[in-house]
């Protein structure tokens, strides 16, 4: 009998006497566009009655007795002058918890807002509080297999001098965060649906990706290797602390809080090197205090470059650890990625990706686990799972990497109204029909040590030889019924249901359009044999590149250039990048490159004043046009045009300044430096 683990924070209930199947309740589709339209042209604000300005649309609990006495709703246009939906110019993570306990939807928001491209996904940024406004907004989540669009008015809970209860920015006329929350309150039932959840859950909402958990008390030994992947990828980070009876412990971290990874650093102390982590507390407050906290003694072992750029001096919940230390005080870290290739070895960026809707009927296809001795386990759904080898895989050696994922669906539309089943599946290998019963008393499944939990989704990752396989989705006990949704992710694969349904699933092709990857083999390759370049060796590479999407005119970066790039991003002032440096400059490079080709207008390979401003503008950076002057006379040629090159320096030059004056900077107006501090400033500026 194969190893069962169940891992359960609490009973679930064996539903009783029920004659009829609970299906989920889907979320009520409202045509933004057609509502819109219609509020503009009676000229009235909308109104949403599907989720009110009422205390029904709050909850029923707890929750309530948190309220200020005298709560009210109102729209952003009564409680800032000049309110905004979303300022691209705004260095995120920007926003604060309220009153409601969902750090662990905070943790994920602030995770996405790392990603410009899939953020604009779940939140259409064309929304606005002065061009056709009309007290309408929506979002965008990925709910149980599918993409929906959920409408909410503008009218926000707010205390009795005019503060936002539950999330807000810390710009308090920016409102994209409070207007997403409600959105996402109105999807799962109300507010206090969101008092209790897994930032897992949240990252796959927003982004329709597959979960990577990693328990970091039994890390593996490449941890810092997927973190650097994931990092320099378009993945989102969170991680969550230890449970205690304390809140706030001494270290400064918050019991069974969950925090966002926003970034991490290989810095070199004078004793080595050490590998840091970024992590933010979505309070906005409360920081760790231990190495390598804001006033951490660890600093001062650094150069006073990569000091100044590192380090932060203000209370902003943001702060800096070693991976030793993050390893000790959180239980796990989550990974979200759209493409299930960060702990696969397989080459190549194709992957495809199939879902089947399913569900355990009691008396029918409620088998529960094989954990049970009952004998029904056969009468579980099953689904044939064709494992196919990629031709062009090189480094596959002829297994491939599959990622299966199993979610239950709840029948209510409130996600904390009934606690989650415990769930899981086998994996069995071989056969090209329906399991018999006399089948699982003589097999072992490929997957031996299962195990079930009682959370919305459980997902896992194998390494399987190429061939025929059969999966059976199953709750913990039997005869308990929900429906569910099973994902495959693999390079290549065919997925059916047997018995009832016998027709294949349409299977669609997903690309990672992150095109960092298509170079990650070569650059690694390089610094293997080079761990540190130089100015020339950094200008060899960067001329090689065969630019993609560059087709009207070759680039080419001069010695001069490369010193500048080097001497900008260099922290440690060895006159090399290493390959985590360079990853950093190959990630600005690419997007620098994709707002200088939308604003070259005229295909010259040079930007005009107008659309150096326009494409500076698209970098979310706000500059005034002096310095912009400037800036041109400074890069510019004698037309005052800026080739991309110049416009690499200038952007990295902009950017690293900007992070030097916040990380300085006591009160957001100005700052004091230490002659040393100066000297070094003025040096690389």
């Amino acid at each position: 009998m194969p190893f069962l683990l169940c891992l359960k924070k609490k009973k679930s209930p064996v539903p009783l006497g029920r004659s009829i199947f609970q299906k989920h309740t889907p979320p009520i589709q409202q045509n933004y566009q057609a509502l819109l339209e219609m509020c503009l042209k009676n000229k009235c604000l909308f109104t949403d009655d599907n989720f009110p300005a009422h205390i029904s649309s709050i909850g029923t609990g707890a929750l309530l007795n948190k309220l200020p006495r005298n709560l009210r709703w109102k729209r952003p246009h009564a409680l800032h002058r000049s309110p905004v939906f979303y300022a691209a110019n705004t260095k995120q993570p920007d926003l604060c918890q309220g009153l409601v306990e969902n750090c662990w939807f905070l943790a994920a928001l602030q995770a996405l807002t790392f990603h410009q491209d899939i953020l604009a996904a779940v939140v259409p940024l064309n929304q606005s509080f002065e061009r056709k406004y009309a007290g309408i907004f929506h979002f965008r989540f990925w709910h149980f297999g599918e993409w929906v669009d959920v409408v909410v008015d503008d009218r926000l809970p707010v205390n009795e001098v005019g503060e936002l209860v539950f999330v807000s920015s810390v710009c308090k006329n920016v409102f994209w965060g409070a207007l997403l929350e409600k959105a996402y309150a109105k999807l799962y039932g109300s507010y206090e649906d969101l008092q209790i959840g897994q930032v897992s859950e949240a990252l796959v909402d927003f982004t329709g990706g597959v979960n990577t958990t990693i328990k970091l008390a039994a890390a593996p030994p490449d941890l810092w290797d997927i973190l650097t992947r994931a990092t320099y990828s378009r993945s989102l980070m969170g991680c969550q602390t230890h449970l205690g009876t304390t809140k706030v412990l001494k270290n400064g971290l918050v019991a069974g809080h969950a925090y966002t990874v926003t970034g991490i650093r290989k810095v070199t102390c004078q004793y080595g090197p050490e590998n840091l982590v970024r992590l933010r507390n979505p309070w906005g407050k409360i920081e760790w205090k231990g190495d390598w906290s804001d006033k951490s003694y660890k600093w001062e072992l650094l150069s006073p470059k990569e000091k100044i750029l590192l380090r932060k001096s203000k209370e902003d919940g943001e702060f800096w650890m070693s991976l030793r230390d993050f390893k000790i005080h959180f239980v796990d870290l989550t990974i979200c990625k759209l493409t299930p290739d960060l702990m696969s070895q397989e080459d190549g960026k194709k992957w495809m990706y199939s879902v089947k809707s399913g569900r355990w009927v009691k008396g029918s296809t409620a088998g529960g686990s094989l954990g049970f001795y009952n004998g029904t386990f056969w009468m579980n759904p099953q689904y044939w799972l064709n494992v196919l080898l990629v031709e062009d895989s090189k480094k596959s050696l002829g297994s491939c990497n599959v990622v299966i994922s199993l979610m239950q669906k709840p029948s209510s539309k409130h996600r904390n109204r009934a606690p989650h089943l415990s769930i899981g599946f086998s994996l069995y290998k071989e056969s090209n029909r329906k399991l018999p019963p006399a089948f699982f008393t003589r097999h072992q499944p490929v997957n031996k040590r299962k195990v079930f939990l009682d959370e919305r989704e459980v997902t896992h990752d194998f390494h399987l030889q190429p061939g025929v396989y059969v999966i059976v989705p199953s709750t913990l006990e039997p005869q308990q019924e929900s429906e569910f949704i099973l994902r495959v992710f693999s390079r290549k694969h065919v997925l059916w249901e047997m018995g009832g349904n016998t027709s294949f699933i349409l299977s669609k092709e997903i690309v990672d359009r992150y095109e960092g990857k298509i170079w990650e083999d070569f650059f690694t390759n390089y610094f293997e044999q080079n761990p540190e370049i130089n100015a020339v060796q950094l200008q060899r590479i960067l001329n090689n590149i065969s630019w993609r999407n560059f087709q009207s005119f070759r680039l080419h970066f001069s010695l001069d250039a490369c010193q500048v790039v080097l001497a900008l991003l260099d922290l440690n002032a060895t006159g090399t990048l290493s390959i985590q440096e360079f990853r950093v400059l190959w990630k600005r490079l690419l997007f620098y490159l994709e707002v200088f080709q939308k604003r070259d207008t005229s295909r010259s390979g040079k930007l005009d004043l107008v659309e150096l401003h326009a494409a500076v503008q698209e970098t979310g950076i706000s500059l005034s046009n002096e310095i912009c002057n400037l800036m041109a006379i400074r890069y510019g040629d004698p037309d005052l045009k800026i080739s991309f090159e110049s416009f690499v320096c200038f952007m990295l030059r902009v950017e690293i300044m900007g992070e030097a004056f916040r990380n300085l900077t006591q009160d957001g107006k100005g700052i004091y430096l230490r002659e040393s501090e100066w000297m070094m400033m003025t040096l690389y500026s």
